[in-house]
């Protein structure tokens, strides 16, 4: 069964604290999505309450399958007058999709979603009706393995205007973008963040608009295991080893310590590569049936760096990793590539942390904050301590 994955970036309009585009995601019991992106009037805090509420309702209320006709009467009802335009205004891109792919797009006055299958764009049928004397286009929707929604806001079309274009940055051209850039192996946030950074470099990296790229994609799953240190027991090591290669999905051995059991228990040896890709990471390591041996703390402490930044939505710079360094390696692992991850914790002192300043207390402190960013990002996450 495919799972759905979601990510987006936001970029405020040049001088504002506050964006006028809000994001709103609610996962479903069966492993789908309802997922809102709303365009307030303006921009600033005045836009910013426009979008925030017309997300939260809209979101709230489609997630509980209400009819689309008396969640946007809700919304209307709702919003704030503007006193300097007299309007209650906010445009929205509201999609839901369920574990097997089927949902429906519901877009009101946004830039028409993109749909890319195969790396190629796929036009949506849109049945369109008419309210409040704006157009309201409809669209079924049926995912396929690997397919990427884009969802934005009209700061996407706007970018470059004044700036490094006449006329902004046509639908069509930001279609093409999108194909070029598409890529199988990409998560949802990634592409969002690809295609954002582009418009913040077409703007001159000062907006000119509050702009949004929220991506949707359905994938197939991928499990991680990762172990990080020995069991407190030392009796325990053949127990917790065993029960951690049962496990289906590709497997992580994060700490040198814990190498050395793996290594024993499995019959094997840890060879360690002395390349420094980056001189506050050690190098990785190599066992026989282990998909990344890499060291522990400070190998996570410069994971949890990459991760912050990875699900930062401000941030415009394109999130990925292409660093060879066992951290860059383990984020592309736990954070791109993995839909779920159990994670086995070993309470075993390091004897070799002595007189380093490096404790246990270290090792899980990073620990919840790695398993706090990974179920921010919608994986499951099951963690064992030993």
């Amino acid at each position: 069964m495919e799972v759905l994955e979601y990510g987006y970036v936001s970029l405020n309009k040049k001088n504002e604290e506050l964006c006028g585009d809000k994001v709103e995601m609610i996962p479903s019991e069966d492993g789908g999505a309802t997922l809102v992106l709303a365009d307030g009037l303006g921009s600033g805090v005045k836009a910013n309450i426009l979008s925030t509420l017309t997300s939260k309702i809209l979101c709230t209320m489609a997630a509980a399958n209400v009819p689309l006709e008396e969640c946007i009467d809700t919304v209307a009802g709702s919003l704030p007058v503007c006193k300097q335009r007299g309007v209650a205004y906010s445009t929205f891109s509201l999609l839901t999709v369920g574990a097997d792919g089927n949902g429906y797009l519901a877009e009101f006055d946004n830039p028409p979603a993109i749909l890319l299958r195969g790396g190629k764009w796929v036009p949506l049928e849109r049945a369109e009706r008419t309210y409040g004397g704006k157009k309201l286009y409809i669209s079924k929707v049926k995912l396929e393995r690997a397919d990427v929604v884009l969802l934005m806001s009209d700061g996407v079309v706007h970018a470059g205007v004044g700036e490094t274009l006449n006329f902004g940055w046509d639908i069509k051209e930001i279609r093409e973008f999108a194909e070029i850039q598409y890529d199988p192996a990409l998560s949802a946030r990634t592409m969002a963040s690809i295609m954002a950074n582009a418009c913040y470099e077409l703007y001159g990296h000062r907006p000119g608009d509050d702009t949004t790229v929220l991506a949707v994609k359905y994938r197939a799953p991928l499990t991680v295991n990762m172990m990080i240190g020995p069991p407190s027991n030392a009796e325990s090591d053949s127990l917790v080893v065993s029960e951690f290669m049962a496990h289906d999905g590709k497997k992580v051995v994060c700490g040198g310590t814990s190498s050395q059991v793996v290594a024993r228990e499995l019959k094997t040896q840890v060879t360690t590569s002395f390349d420094y890709f980056d001189k506050d990471v050690p190098p990785i390591g190599y066992i026989n049936g282990i998909d990344l041996t890499c060291e522990g703390v400070l190998t996570l402490k410069k994971l949890l760096v990459y991760a912050e930044k990875y699900v930062s939505v401000s941030d415009p710079d394109i999130k990925m990793f292409k660093g060879k360094d066992g951290a860059s390696l383990l984020a592309n692992l736990l954070l791109i590539e993995a839909s779920a991850v159990n994670l086995f914790v070993g309470r075993g002192v390091n004897l070799a942390h002595e007189g380093l300043g490096i404790d246990n207390k270290t090792k899980l402190d990073s620990v919840v904050k790695l398993l706090n960013i990974l179920r921010g990002l919608n994986k499951s996450v099951e963690i064992k301590y030993y």
